[in-house]
């Protein structure tokens, strides 16, 4: 009796201690993470369990080939070394990868039934160093520039960017395409402009950005050489030229190729004074000036691409005209006196000649018909004849 007890206490613990173990490995489970790396690099693996009754780990790769069990090394590939072994963690690392050895990577737990996690491996191709294709020096201004820039091995696909002494290009053109590995593209942009004078030494760059460059983009870079025809002006060192002074005209020039010596004429002829008028380069002297040295100059620049020209009208002012404009204008105030004088005296004649028509005499109201007449002239008619002294009684006025 007592063993038959004995005996079935030792079932049921051993039946409790399995069901614990099962339980126990029912919670146990791989952990892993996915990693990203670029080409050339090294690609760390693990694989965590919280807790394990003693479980083997494993690590396969994507074509189900077992790398490591525990800390036995399975495939003979040097660039798979262990990095940590335990009962909690299974740790590798492959290092020199590949585009190859992209894809997903499993860690296993032993356990009834096993229990997997998978790790997808990415793989960054590194985008090859751009060029920069097109440009023919040198270009003539006007013309179209076609410069294109072009960058392979990308994975995935490489962003172009155009700038122009370090302004960005927005307007540009942009092809990808598959490269034959079928895993990694070639990107192409194309920039399309029409060369300008401006753009002559101008740095065009073509910058490949890149997640696997660690934002350290890669250049390339090509610098314009424009020709273009000469753009000219005349520069004074006299803004008020005047008689017997001297004025020198420099004549600015500027193209691609440098303008040739520069060609001065007047009125559209030769220099007439050459001893007075002397050419240096690009610079005319004219000493004591006079009123014959008025005109037109013109100054020419040419080069192999075309010439130009511009004109300076030139204007010798008499100084001692200049000094009497400074003071009153004596003529026109003299002028204008005589003007007064003489609407002052037609004036007085024309009154003189109104108040004599009408000069007459009257009388007085002590005279007979002064009351009734009316006016002086009347009333002096009227009394005439009629008082005898009426001579006595006139009054005059003017």
């Amino acid at each position: 009796m007592t063993s038959l007890f004995l005996l079935c206490s030792l079932v049921i613990i051993l039946f409790v201690r399995m069901c614990c173990a099962i339980c126990q490995s029912q919670g146990q489970f791989p952990l892993t993470q996915n990693v990203t790396v670029v080409e050339g690099g090294t690609a760390n693996l693990t694989c965590r369990v919280d807790q394990n009754d003693n479980t083997s780990l494993q690590w396969s790769n994507p074509a189900q080939q077992t790398l490591y069990f525990d800390d036995k090394k399975a495939l003979r590939d040097n660039r798979i070394e262990l990095v940590r072994a335990s009962w909690h963690e299974l740790s590798i690392s492959v290092s020199d990868v590949s585009l190859s050895d992209e894809g997903q990577y499993t860690c296993s737990l032993f356990t009834m039934p096993v229990k997997t996690s998978k790790a997808f491996l990415t793989v960054l191709g590194v985008p090859e160093k751009p060029q920069i294709t097109g440009f023919t020096s040198p270009v003539m201004e006007g013309e179209r520039m076609q410069l294109t820039c072009k960058t392979s091995g990308s994975k995935p696909a490489a962003d172009i960017r155009w700038f122009k002494n370090d302004k960005e290009v927005k307007d540009v053109k942009y092809l990808k395409e598959e490269d034959a590995n079928r895993k990694t593209f070639t990107v192409s942009s194309t920039l399309d402009f029409l060369a300008d004078r401006s753009d002559d030494g101008a740095v065009v760059s073509c910058r490949v950005d890149h997640e696997s460059l660690n934002s350290t983009p890669q250049i390339a870079m090509q610098v314009l050489e424009i020709h273009y025809t000469p753009l000219v002006k005349i520069i004074s060192s006299n803004s008020w030229p005047e008689e017997g002074q001297s004025i020198i005209l420099t004549c600015e020039s500027k193209g691609k190729p440098v303008p040739e010596p520069v060609l001065w004429t007047k009125d559209g002829g030769e220099l007439p004074d050459p001893e007075r008028m002397v050419v240096n380069g690009r610079v005319l002297s004219i000493s004591f000036l006079n009123k014959t040295d008025n005109g037109t100059y013109r100054c020419e620049a040419k080069n192999p691409i075309g010439r130009n020209s511009t004109e300076y009208v030139l204007i010798v002012h008499d100084p001692n005209a200049l000094a009497g404009q400074t003071g009153p204008d004596h003529a026109l105030i003299g002028g204008i006196v005589a003007v007064v004088v003489f609407v002052t005296l037609c004036s007085i004649i024309l009154l003189g000649r109104y108040l004599a028509r009408h000069k007459g005499t009257y009388l007085t109201n002590e005279a007979k018909g002064a009351e009734d007449a009316p006016d002086a002239d009347t009333a002096i008619i009227n009394a005439e004849g009629s008082q005898v002294n009426a001579e006595e009684k006139k009054e005059y006025f003017i």
